[in-house]
């Protein structure tokens, strides 16, 4: 595990480290991404996982997205990294582009789609990326509301949506972001776009065009 807590652009701060340290004690923290403030948890500790459910009153059935420090850790929890996948990365990473990829063996059931995927991104925002890098293994990245309502742009928004639930909230100001991460997944056959976001489609097939040909293939 890193011995450092702290990524350029991220200042050291006390809140980050008693965040980082409630993360590694099992528990749930509210932080601010490149989108909306979110919930993170280790991704690997079950009863976190758990708990994001309960705070959320999320069906159990959808499955959470993660957040990784870098594009190296993000491809760690892949089985396999599709071609498709690196390109997208290099062009998009650090920002709001969720890569589902096919999940390595002990993965949590809680992270892997029904179609043995599982869905990560390396964040732009310097809050998320020293969390998953003082745990030292991606963090959550479902958002810090109840089931069904808005996003949080604010720590208030979170704080009225979750309550007592939470016991660490990290600052990071009012988040503009008009729409969450874009999510596409990627295997052997191609790709397809599984929810539309801040990175348009326009952009990912001009990025795929150069020497790759896979055609977008929308999920309805």
């Amino acid at each position: 595990m890193p011995e450092k807590q702290n990524l350029p652009g991220a200042p050291p701060d006390a809140a980050i480290a008693i965040a980082i340290a409630a993360l590694r004690a099992g528990e749930v923290v509210v932080y601010p991404t490149e989108t909306f403030y979110g919930i993170a948890a280790d991704a690997f500790e079950p009863e976190a996982l758990e708990r994001i459910f309960e705070i959320k009153g999320r069906d159990t059935a959808k499955t959470i997205a993660l957040i990784a420090h870098d594009a190296a850790a993000a491809f760690a929890i892949a089985r396999e990294v599709p071609e498709i996948a690196r390109r997208l990365a290099a062009a998009f990473w650090p920002g709001p582009l969720t890569i589902v990829m096919p999940a390595r063996s002990g993965i949590p059931n809680a992270l892997i789609g029904p179609d043995g995927g599982v869905g990560i991104r390396v964040s732009s925002h310097p809050i998320a990326r020293t969390l998953a890098y003082g745990l030292g293994r991606p963090i959550t990245a479902t958002s810090a509301n109840r089931s069904g309502e808005p996003p949080a742009r604010t720590i208030a928004e979170a704080r009225a949506a979750l309550g007592d639930k939470v016991k660490v909230f990290v600052e990071g100001g009012t988040l503009t972001a008009g729409a969450p991460s874009t999510v596409v997944q990627c295997d052997r056959d191609g790709w397809r776009l599984l929810r539309a976001g801040a990175i348009g489609v326009d952009k990912i097939e001009a990025v795929l065009s150069i020497g790759l040909g896979p055609k977008c293939r929308l999920d309805e």
